[in-house]
C-alpha cells in the first residue's frame, strides 16, 4: 500500500482510499481530501512533518499521522 508519506515533493497523485476512523477520518474528508481527490505535494519539513499540500485549490498543511491514512496511487 502506497500513502501519502511515500510521496516526494512536486508529485501530483490520487487518493484510492482513506484508512483511518472517527473524529480524524472525518477531518481528513473535511479539508477536501475524498476518494479520487488530486493533491499536489508541494513541500515536506526537513524532519518530514508537516508536509504541505494542494487540494481542491487550497493549500494545505499535513501531520505525518495524517498522510499515513491517506492511501494513493
Amino acid at each position: 500500500m502506497r500513502t501519502l508519506k511515500d510521496v516526494k515533493p512536486g508529485e501530483t497523485v490520487n487518493v484510492v482510499k482513506l484508512h483511518g476512523q472517527g473524529p480524524v477520518k472525518r477531518r481528513i474528508m473535511d479539508m477536501g481530501i475524498t476518494r479520487d481527490a488530486e493533491i499536489l505535494v508541494r513541500k515536506v519539513a526537513p524532519l518530514g512533518d508537516p508536509v504541505e499540500v494542494n487540494v481542491r485549490g487550497y493549500e494545505l498543511s499535513l501531520r505525518k499521522a495524517d498522510i499515513d491514512i491517506i492511501e494513493i496511487r
